[in-house]
């Protein structure tokens, strides 16, 4: 999705292997460009590539096409966030199943993002892309001709799976396609906004769609979008070499790729996943062993791809993620603000939702309106940070629009029920998105400089499996947040509205909590940071 920033990435010889980069420091307010260990050499990124910048109308093109996939892609997840309780009854879908047309999405979409992206690194974006929209279609028409729950869950596995090709792919075809500077902060924006606001798309649209011609037609629209963006992506995509040499695509696949380092990484993701889809479906399952088990196997996984890594690179080997980019503070610290930026803004849609249905007792048409400025907005956002990212520091554009973030969710905590939409909610859905959109685009510029243009897939890939884990840690969270604290009240009927206020105000402060932690880290990490994305001569 993401694409490098105004550096100049720096020529690799075909014996210093993939690992044997510096990543980049920030010093004096700017980025400095990446070097050879040990070398004082810089070439210009061209070496990598055989493709050149686009000119500007189809550079337009392959922006719109490749974000459009990722927000159709998207949009099937908030559209079926809404539409769950009328799919659970047309497809006769049981309760201990609800939560699994969703979270395996997420589950197998985080375990192949990895490994999809270094194989886009080896065999070229471009095919991996196509491969992943058609599928996409594929998939997404399938779910809207599920006859029963369990189709329904197998196929939002596989359109999980379809979506870890397209995503990664498309950062490297970004980063190799643009020009520096403004096209290529566009293209960034564009591509970051592009989940975001798929999924606001989806809740806002899903609900016109339930209360109209039902769910099914949203996943037939979306499949239609998506093999028409596929067809366009046959002609528009540019061929990208990432790599020049003489060794076949086969045996490059074989040696080029950390294999076991990915497996590692996939194991613990998905593991872990899966843990946090049981506990969202059943809050009282994390105390059963095998989950237990589980999730310290998930989490004794992590030191072992550590060891691992340092073992490869000693050994001159391909590394998956060298562990010296963990020592980059700017690059860390995005990824854990991009983590909490992303649970934030997913929960607060969903649990916006809940609360304008449940305790206001509006339709799931209702709640969509009332949700849109929360889409206007973020669209608003993510062009005007695609325009002005290189002329404002860094810093000042993350932590201002965080710290505006914490306004969303204090303000659902303070609401009161009866009071009109105009005097409260409709504020925090305008201050909604206002972090993620800004972040994310920064975000992708400072992962793509982390990296040499021979891995922005991989690049892609990172930022993307953080993203995939804020959604699943956040809503996981606040699921167990919200049922608890519901329980716990002292109201006699837990399905009440009154009841269920309970815990959806314990849920937004929780997100209070969660936004205000990514202001102070933002603080710490990004606070030499400067202008990113500008134009280099």
């Amino acid at each position: 999705m993401a694409t490098q920033t105004e550096t100049e990435l720096v020529v690799l010889s075909s014996a210093a292997g993939p690992a044997l980069y510096d990543p980049p420091a920030f010093l004096n307010g700017s980025l400095r460009t990446p070097t050879l260990a040990g070398s004082d050499h810089v070439e210009p990124r061209q070496a990598y590539t055989s493709a050149k910048t686009l000119p500007k109308g189809r550079s337009i093109i392959v922006i719109t096409q490749l974000s459009c996939i990722n927000l159709v892609s998207s949009f099937t997840n908030g559209l079926l966030t809404v539409a769950l309780p009328a799919m659970a009854a047309d497809l006769s879908l049981k309760p201990n199943l609800l939560v699994w047309p969703a979270s395996v999405y997420y589950l197998t979409s985080g375990a192949c993002l990895l490994t999809a992206g270094a194989v886009a690194d080896v065999l070229g974006p471009r095919i991996i892309n196509l491969i992943g929209c058609f599928l996409l279609a594929c998939f997404m028409l399938a779910s809207g001709l599920s006859r029963t729950g369990i189709e329904l869950i197998m196929f939002r596995a596989m359109q999980g799976i379809a979506s870890a090709l397209v995503m990664p792919s498309a950062m490297s075809i970004l980063s190799t396609s643009l020009e520096d500077g403004k096209p290529r902060n566009i293209g960034f924006a564009c591509a970051g906004m592009s989940q975001p606001l798929g999924f606001s798309f989806g809740l806002v649209f899903g609900g016109v769609l339930i209360q109209t011609v039902g769910w099914r037609v949203g996943f037939y629209v979306a499949s239609a979008l998506a093999f028409a963006l596929f067809v366009i992506g046959i002609w528009a995509l540019p061929k990208v070499d990432v790599a020049e040499t003489q060794t076949p695509k086969v045996k490059r696949l074989a040696t080029e790729i950390d294999w076991v380092g990915a497996g590692i990484a996939s194991g613990s993701i998905s593991i872990f996943s899966y843990v946090l889809a049981v506990m969202s479906g059943d809050v009282d399952s994390i105390g059963k062993a095998s989950n237990i088990a589980l999730l310290c196997l998930s989490i004794a996984l992590v030191p072992t791809f550590v060891i691992w890594v340092k073992v490869q690179e000693k050994r001159g080997k391909p590394a998956l993620i060298p562990n010296k980019i963990w020592k980059n503070m700017a690059f860390s610290c995005v990824c854990v603000m991009v983590l909490l930026a992303n649970a934030v803004a997913n929960c607060m849609e969903l649990f916006s939702s809940l609360f304008f249905q449940e305790v206001q007792g509006t339709t799931a048409l209702g709640a969509s309106l009332r949700m849109l400025p929360n889409l206007l907005m973020g669209a608003f956002l993510n062009v005007i940070t695609g325009i002005l990212v290189d002329k404002i520091p860094a810093t000042y554009a993350v932590l201002g629009a965080s710290s505006l973030n914490i306004g969303a969710p204090l303000l659902m905590a303070l609401i009161n029920p009866r009071w009109p939409y105009w005097y409260d909610a409709f504020f925090a859905q305008i201050l909604s998105p206002v972090s993620a959109d800004v972040l994310f685009t920064v975000g992708l510029l400072i992962v793509s400089a982390s990296f040499p243009a021979h891995t922005q897939g991989l690049a892609g890939a990172i930022f993307n499996t953080v993203t995939q884990l804020g959604a699943s840690i956040g809503l996981t969270l606040l699921s167990v947040i919200s049922t608890s604290v519901t329980e716990d009240s002292g109201i006699a009927d837990k399905g009440s509205p009154k009841a269920l206020f309970e815990g959806y105000k314990a849920a937004f402060w929780a997100l209070v909590g969660m936004t205000s932690a990514a202001v102070v880290v933002g603080g710490i990490g990004l606070r030499k940071l400067g202008k990113v994305g500008e134009k280099r001569d």
